[in-house]
């Protein structure tokens, strides 16, 4: 087995969940880094990169690597998703980058908006430059503004249509019998939205557990992909505090942060269904808990 250089410290607990899994899929094939690049599109350097966290692997690079590892593609990808979400958020592409992206078009459309500038600033260096046209030049402003009414009528119309959608996607929430915690919303798209997460010293969320359409829910939330880690926090952590406990292995109190009992009591439930024993709730252990 390969013996891995330690993964830097600023990655993202997403991202790091991610590159764990392509090293232990690598290990278990027993292909060489060069033998990996031999099979698949990528080069020997390029998957060095990607397996020691220096870079993000490309979504076709995580399925590739699947298919030459008989492993789980869907999986792999739904983890290569959330990874992807959090290195874009911790990473902002740099101009240069974006400039590239983007090709030449937006050097022309650059150089279109500051040409004109750039000729008159070689004109004032010349002594040349040309004289300010006289305030009477200006053609005259029309006096006549935008009527008021189609405004306020397109925006009521605005938002009618949204209070449909919100309203049908309530009615579709109440009929499934899913909610997502006290106080939840609907957004535009019907799907459910929780209020903001906040946590006070000692509180223990309520886990009205209960099963639809095969699955186990506690109300909080309606995740199956979501990857908790130390130290994450939020509704989706309360729904897995909830199934843990409702599953017989104790969390501590379900507060909506993962500490150090949450952790072990993952790790209690990924040894029990032969999972790796890794402490992070991902899609995996998300199957074993709404069993």
């Amino acid at each position: 087995m390969s013996r891995w250089k330690g993964l830097p410290a600023s990655l993202d607990h997403r991202v790091r969940h991610l590159v764990v899994q392509l090293r232990r899929l690598k290990d278990h094939s027993g292909l060489s880094l060069a033998a990996l690049a031999a099979r698949t599109s990528y080069s020997k350097s390029s998957w060095e990169r990607y397996l020691n966290g220096k870079k993000l692997p490309p979504r076709a690079a995580v399925e590739a690597l699947a298919r030459v590892c008989e492993a789980d593609v869907p999986r792999l990808l739904a983890l290569h998703e959330v990874a992807e979400q959090a290195w874009s958020a911790d990473r902002p592409v740099p101009p240069a980058e974006k400039a590239e992206q983007h090709g030449t078009a937006e050097k022309d459309g650059t150089a279109e908006q500051h040409g004109t500038a750039e000729k008159h600033g070689t004109a004032e260096q010349h002594g040349t430059a040309e004289k300010p046209v006289p305030a009477t030049a200006a053609p005259p402003v029309s006096g006549r503004s935008m009527p008021f009414g189609p405004l306020v009528l397109g925006a009521l119309a605005v938002l009618v249509a949204a209070g449909a959608v919100l309203l049908v996607a309530r009615l579709w929430e109440d009929a499934n019998g899913i909610g997502r915690g006290a106080g939840a919303a609907m957004t535009a798209g019907g799907t459910a939205a929780a209020p903001a997460f906040t946590h006070r010293p000692g509180e223990d969320f309520g886990c009205p557990v209960q099963r639809r359409a095969g699955a186990l829910y506690a109300g909080h939330s309606r995740t199956d992909t979501a990857v908790l880690g130390s130290g994450a926090s939020g509704w989706d952590v309360v729904e897995a505090q909830c199934l843990l406990r409702h599953q017989g292995y104790d969390p501590g109190g379900v507060d909506g942060i993962v500490g150090g009992r949450t952790v072990r009591a993952v790790k209690r439930l990924q040894a029990r269904f032969k999972l790796p024993t890794d402490g992070i709730v991902g899609p995996d252990t998300w199957k074993v808990l709404r069993r």
